[in-house]
């Protein structure tokens, strides 16, 4: 139903990402459009025109960001004058807009500001209450075309304040629900053998999509159609018969990340953390202190990346770490239970490995770390995992391996 173009030779160049569509989709998904399409084309005319002319014969709306600007390379407009057989003519409001968006920013309007208020006869336009290039609605058949600007705030807000609402009650769309279930610890080629006769007997309406990452694989069910009840009782019904297939390895029901799912978990528990971190050099902290709110639980994180550090500042035993190495279990877990002491705090995690790419042995290749969680009564559990070679992967995977981890044993009551 919905084509998104976004213009721009610098998108295609990797020198500006393109999170205008990843938001129009999200935005538009939840107001019930199905996003068919998204084209990323370069600054040149004949590539915005053969764009525009394909996803018009496919799509009821097609939704364009960028090219709008007063610059030579923006010629979106131009573009459309010929799509729509229409001229530029000179839009009054237009043009009062421009002069008061630009007044006390520029000394006199240029040539090219006037060139902005010039648009497309045939278009309806909608203001842009946060720049000077303005948008632009055309109504073609049965279907609509709308040209926005590529800067992401003018974007939203026309697309949030203005057109998501007049496509509403143009089109009338049905209704969209996404259910999310978190899993963890489980390959997806394994997860997909496990689920696959759950999975056959989904109801139609309702389609499952593997989504992975690092370490763990979110499912998301997601269904359509007029009424949001059926939509909803389906998709409860479905992750209820999922739950006992994948037991503790589900370890949150929301689209969240591991960071908002371990802050969701501790503010219910009223305990703190501490963290006593090597290999991983302050991710966990930065995981913990990115979600808001994070000073309520968390004390502090112990950053001893040296074998120095960890006995003056954890209490590491030096024989241990000359025995068994600092990657390992007996030292991971001494700092996890020295960061309980240093902080006072109800729970610590401990990381020791080797993110790579140097530093391995046969016995311990790059990628290998040991976690340590501990706890109450000064219990303490470990493991080791076996990651890969890619040294910022490796550090990733650490981070939300241990939070995850950790809620999962003291859910469990190991901690």
């Amino acid at each position: 139903m919905v084509e998104i173009i976004t213009i721009g030779d610098e998108l295609l160049i990797g020198q500006v990402i393109d999170t205008n569509s990843a938001w129009m989709g999200r935005e538009l998904n939840l107001a019930g459009f199905d996003v068919q399409r998204i084209t990323s084309v370069s600054d040149k005319k004949e590539e915005i025109e053969e764009a525009l002319i394909s996803a018009a014969k496919r799509a009821k709306i097609v939704l364009m960001t960028g090219g709008l600007g007063p610059t030579r390379d923006d010629i979106t407009k131009k573009t459309l004058c010929e799509f729509f057989n229409t001229r530029l003519v000179f839009n009054d409001q237009v043009f009062k807009d421009i002069q008061e968006f630009l007044r006390g920013r520029v000394k006199n309007i240029n040539d090219l500001n006037r060139e902005q208020a010039m648009v497309p006869e045939k278009c309806q336009v909608i203001r842009n209450a946060r720049g000077t290039a303005p948008i632009m609605w055309f109504d073609y058949n049965d279907s609509v075309v709308v040209s926005m600007p590529g800067v992401p705030s003018e974007m939203k807000i026309a697309m949030s304040g203005s057109i998501i609402p007049r496509l509403k009650d143009k089109y009338t769309p049905g209704h969209i629900f996404h259910k999310t279930v978190l899993v963890h610890n489980i390959p997806e080629a394994v997860l997909a053998e496990m689920l696959s006769h759950w999975e056959d007997n989904l109801p139609k309406h309702i389609k499952l999509a593997y989504l992975p990452a690092p370490g763990r694989i979110r499912l998301r069910l997601s269904g359509r159609g007029d009424d949001l009840n059926l939509i909803k009782t389906g998709i409860d019904k479905a992750v209820d018969a999922l739950r006992p297939i994948i037991g503790n390895n589900i370890y949150g029901e929301e689209d969240l990340s591991a960071s908002e799912v371990f802050a969701s978990f501790f503010k219910n528990t009223g305990k703190s953390i501490s963290l006593a971190e090597s290999c991983s050099g302050g991710y966990l902290a930065h995981l913990i202190t990115s979600i808001p709110g994070s000073s309520k639980y968390f004390e502090g994180s112990l950053v001893t990346y040296s074998n120095k550090m960890k006995q003056q500042l954890l209490g590491v035993k030096p024989e241990d770490i000359q025995e068994f190495g600092a990657v390992s279990e007996p030292v991971v877990e001494q700092m996890a239970l020295g960061a309980l002491k240093a902080t006072g705090s109800d729970y610590a995690i401990a990381t020791s490995g080797i993110a790579g790419p140097e530093g391995g042995t046969e016995q311990k290749p790059v990628g290998t770390v040991w976690m340590a969680w501990a706890g109450p009564g000064k219990k303490v559990v470990s493991k080791v995992f076996r990651f890969g070679k890619d040294r910022e992967r490796n550090i990733v995977r650490t981070g939300e391996t241990a939070l995850i981890e950790l809620m999962q044993r003291i859910k469990e009551g190991v901690l």
